[in-house]
């Protein structure tokens, strides 16, 4: 399935690569999911899984929408920052806060496997979508719901987005420099960590319903999800909760620290990690000072980890590598066995000749803002291909998806339209 660049969708996962399955069935074609998630944290998960081959239905309030179509920074009809997250999905605009909107939310229930949510504290529950009210009435239904600290406990009632989350699971504490306050994670992984983890969760339950033919609830907290991903820096640092891990900045180790490189921008660094003897061998050799091994300063760990030992290899190093560019530094250290990396900034990722080469920045044809460049997706599967699109604009699918799933004629769905139920339909 799916065709090459030609600027409309473009192919993620690989699927033509050979050994493929020759029918070009996406992983999770036949996997049906209502999203009724907003932002990040929920259309994270849903994108992921819509990238997988699951059909997503984005369930959006007519007029708006989902707050995201706003986004940080506004562009033509729809952000950058919607954009990236709803690509392969289709969106229905309907007023489920009105009983006529709430009336087709539930037969379109009755027709699809999974419901993904993530309201804020208690607004589920005032919009009857919560797990309680919609497994009741229909138990073959995965209800899947994000929160910022879980659906019980005594912070469950507090509203969160990812900063909050990044504060509450610790990630803000472990980052920064060690005499420096916390700081906030570039990454938003309090929404997007979520978001990938109750993904891994629904392919679980969709699994389990395949066997028991019931469904069941399942809900994430973003501070949990966060601190999941904290385990190394807690393994190493906290003493099983008996102490604070500390911030150590970017320096982790004598030969694993940030270097500086020509022209000396904001971003003009390389990250260099020698954690083996044989790289520290390699690293002396790449940057043509072999004779820094016997060097008695640096000659054992030891050695090198002392105060002013250390601030003097690294004067060294950082002579060699301010004398370059970063991808230049990198080429180098790289080639000569050394884990190294230029700092890549934003920019530098959609132009970066790996990536590119790779497929993983794409080029679509937006139906508003004509073409539009997109990060691709991470999962490589052999024998599933999925074609990119463009994140929909509001309403495109409602008379389709109304009309296919639950029979309702164009002359019903522009009454519902004239009276505010519904958006995306033709009144005149």
């Amino acid at each position: 399935m799916g065709v090459g660049r030609d600027h409309t969708e473009e192919r993620v996962g690989q699927g033509a690569a050979a050994g493929a399955d020759a029918s070009g069935t996406p992983a999770l074609e036949g996997l049906r999911i209502l999203d009724l998630s907003q932002y990040e944290a929920g259309p994270s998960c849903t994108q992921a899984l819509a990238l997988l081959g699951a059909e997503v239905v984005k369930i959006e309030r007519p007029g708006s929408g989902d707050p995201g179509r706003a986004g940080f920074s506004p562009d033509g009809d729809d952000s950058d920052y919607f954009l990236a997250w709803n690509s392969n999905k289709r969106s229905v605009a309907l007023a489920i806060d009105r009983p006529e909107g709430a009336a087709l939310l539930d037969r379109l229930m009755a027709r699809f496997d999974v419901l993904v949510e993530n309201f804020g504290p208690g607004v589920a529950e005032k919009l009857a979508v919560d797990a309680v009210t919609v497994r009741a009435a229909h138990p073959h239904l995965i209800h899947a719901s994000v929160k910022g600290f879980g659906a019980s406990g005594p912070l469950s009632g507090y509203k969160c987005f990812d900063a909050v989350a990044q504060a509450a699971s610790g990630a803000m504490s472990l980052t920064g420099a060690a005499d420096g306050p916390p700081m906030r994670l570039g990454a938003t992984l309090g929404d997007c960590g979520a978001g990938m983890q109750l993904a891994l969760a629904i392919c679980a339950a969709y699994i389990q319903r395949l066997r028991t033919g019931r469904g069941q609830r399942i809900e994430i907290s973003m501070q949990e999800s966060l601190t999941w991903y904290l385990r190394t820096a807690l393994a190493i640092g906290a003493d099983q909760g008996r102490r604070a891990a500390p911030r150590s900045g970017n320096r982790m180790a004598t030969l694993v620290d940030l270097f500086p490189c020509s022209p000396h921008g904001p971003n003009d660094f390389v990250y260099v990690m020698a954690l083996t003897p044989a790289m520290w061998a390699d690293l002396c050799n790449a940057i043509g000072r072999p004779e820094l091994r016997e060097d008695p300063r640096f000659a054992t760990p030891q050695a090198r980890a002392e105060p002013a030992n250390a601030a003097a290899l690294h004067r060294e190093i950082a002579g060699w590598t301010s004398a370059r560019d970063k991808f230049a530094a990198m080429e180098q250290l790289g080639a000569a066995g050394v884990p190294a990396s230029a700092v890549f900034d934003s920019a530098d990722l959609y132009r970066s000749p790996h990536l590119l080469q790779r497929g993983f920045v794409h080029e679509i044809e937006h139906p508003t803002r004509g073409p539009v460049r997109l990060l691709g997706f991470a999962p490589r599967l052999e024998s599933s291909e999925v074609p990119l699109r463009p994140a929909p604009l509001l309403g495109a699918d409602t008379a389709s998806v109304l009309g296919e799933e639950l029979g309702l004629e164009p002359g019903r769905l522009r009454a519902l339209a004239a009276q505010g139920v519904l958006a995306g339909v033709e009144t005149g």
